[in-house]
């Protein structure tokens, strides 16, 4: 197998003043926290937003690993959806001391290019600063972090520092150059 060199970026905000929000897109477009547990749910969002950008780290994850993961306190969904059906989501893990990580963020390809993401991620971080609303006894956000990596989509970054992050750390490593699982042959990708 060959390797490919990837830069991974790591961003945060260190106050709420430092979001800065895009505009609603046109439409009927709804962010929905998904507060049942559903490791299938949960599953399709991860392959269906990452099939084209390589995420493949959860694909061999079990039903119990994904429960496990989803029933932590405070570990959280939010769904963006155009017309009624699922366009992307952002997924939120506390951490200790009052911090936030954006674990996952991005749209299925079909969604991306219509302003959705900046709202989507504009929603999400602004539901990391007011997690301890909604989680009994947790501390209140002092920071909320991601990063992103050379082979997530040609416009996340862009969109992280629109949005008010900065970056904190870059590292560049060689990585096994894992296939993208891709969507289903006749995929309407973008």
């Amino acid at each position: 197998m060959s390797n490919v060199t990837v830069t991974t970026w790591s961003l945060e905000q260190t106050a709420p003043t430092d979001l800065l929000p895009a505009a609603a897109p046109d439409g009927d477009v709804r962010i929905v926290r998904a507060e049942v547990s559903s490791p299938e749910f949960s599953r399709f969002l991860y392959a269906s937003v990452g099939a084209d950008v390589r995420w493949t780290d959860r694909l061999g994850w079990t039903y119990a690993e994904w429960e496990r993961f989803l029933d932590r306190p405070g570990v959280e969904t939010w769904v963006a959806y155009d017309r009624g059906t699922p366009a992307g989501y952002v997924e939120l893990e506390p951490q200790d001391d009052g911090v936030v990580e954006i674990v996952y963020f991005g749209l299925i390809p079909a969604f991306r290019g219509r302003r959705i993401g900046g709202h989507l991620l504009s929603h999400g971080v602004a539901r990391a600063w007011d997690l301890a609303e909604r989680v009994p006894g947790r501390a209140e956000t002092k920071r909320v972090w991601l990063h992103t990596c050379s082979q997530d989509g040609e416009h996340a970054m862009d969109n992280y520092l629109r949005r008010g992050f900065k970056l904190f750390e870059t590292e560049v490593e060689e990585k096994p150059d894992v296939a993208a699982p891709g969507p289903w042959p006749g995929a309407r990708t973008v």
